[in-house]
């Protein structure tokens, strides 16, 4: 009898991507996909005594590593009376787009995830000296870059695309970053709920291909020190009337609610976020809010091509490379639309 693999992937108490494997008999459809659990006094979301929280099946990707009819299932976390759990962020943000206002705006989001590869035995970036002394060239080479000076990592980077792909994720570009061992892919435009969704899964994949080559990811937004850039986590945004004729006031209004509420997206958009956002390498600062048309410096970068046309999108470049997708995108709704 053929035998079907689902591996179920959650979020822990940090946000990290948990996942276990149940083997099936029937083909794996959402509709036939049990509700599972697993020892959240291990993942830091129960204590012993009380210690299963539950697994809702929500969405089913095909799996890029196991092929045939195998698949990954996102799922939502629950407490065993089947509300959501605390750290369930998917949840909280489902309300959000929910309201009948944020649906008729049809927001849309594309993400730009940074990320860094690390060597896994002294956790220097890829590419940098053995010796962690010393260090590489300074940057100004490296950035959308070729050659064996300048790139390292991109085997990964390939195959992380490449099993994107294969999953069916909106994965939209990659290309090297501004420090050696620093990566960026793009998802989107997706719209809703899915942009959390195709964003946790490309990063679950993106993990588990560095599995393979024995290669640490971090997502922390300024692991190297000193006068290196910091990895973020961009946020295109735009709504129906963003998109159309006019749509350059609508921004223009937005910008007005973001800054009133700079304070609370800035608690809410990684962690050590303070550390990247100094002013400097392609940030802005942190306790500051500005925007700008093409201004990579500022809080948030209006496009040329949206000022020349009138309408388009935005980009918040605020968030970090460790953000929460669901809290990020939602955030950006509530605020502007709510």
């Amino acid at each position: 009898m053929k035998k079907y693999l689902v591996e179920y992937i959650w979020l822990d108490c940090n946000q990290y991507p948990r996942s276990k494997t149940r083997v099936m008999s029937d083909k794996p459809i959402l509709d036939n996909l049990p509700i599972w659990n697993y020892d959240g006094s291990s993942t830091g979301q129960a204590t012993g005594n009380n210690s299963e929280v539950l697994l809702k099946p929500v969405k089913l990707y095909p799996d890029p590593f196991r092929k045939e009819d195998n698949v990954l299932v996102l799922c939502e976390t629950l407490n065993p009376d089947e509300t959501p759990h605390s750290t369930n962020t998917r949840n909280k943000a489902l309300k959000v787009f929910d309201n009948e206002k944020v649906k008729n705006e049809k927001t849309w989001y594309g993400i730009e995830q940074e990320y860094i590869l690390l060597n896994y035995q002294n956790d220097t970036p890829l590419g940098w000296p053995v010796n962690v002394n010393l260090l590489p060239k300074p940057q100004g080479n490296y950035y959308c870059s070729v050659g064996t000076e300048n790139i390292a990592g991109r085997e990964i980077v390939e195959k992380h695309l490449e099993y994107c792909l294969y999953s069916g994720l909106n994965i939209s570009g990659i290309n090297a970053e501004v420090l050696l061992g620093q990566w960026e892919y793009q998802v989107g435009p997706c719209k809703g709920i899915d942009s959390g969704d195709q964003m946790i899964i490309s990063r679950y994949i993106l993990y588990r291909v560095c599995e393979l080559y024995k290669v640490r990811l971090t997502l922390e937004p300024k692991p190297m020190k000193g006068n290196w850039n910091g990895s973020g986590c961009h946020t295109n945004f735009s709504t129906e009337s963003i998109r159309n004729d006019g749509g350059l006031q609508h921004i223009k209004e937005a910008m007005k609610k973001l800054e009133a509420n700079h304070n609370l997206h800035m608690d809410n958009y990684g962690i050590d976020n303070h550390l990247r956002m100094t002013g400097n390498h392609e940030t802005a600062s942190y306790d500051k809010f500005t925007y700008g048309v093409s201004n990579r410096g500022a809080s948030i970068r209006i496009p040329r091509e949206t000022k020349k046309n009138g309408k388009g999108y935005f980009e918040d470049r605020r968030p970090a490379s460790n953000m929460d997708p669901y809290v990020v995108t939602s955030l950006l709704a509530q605020t502007i639309l709510l």
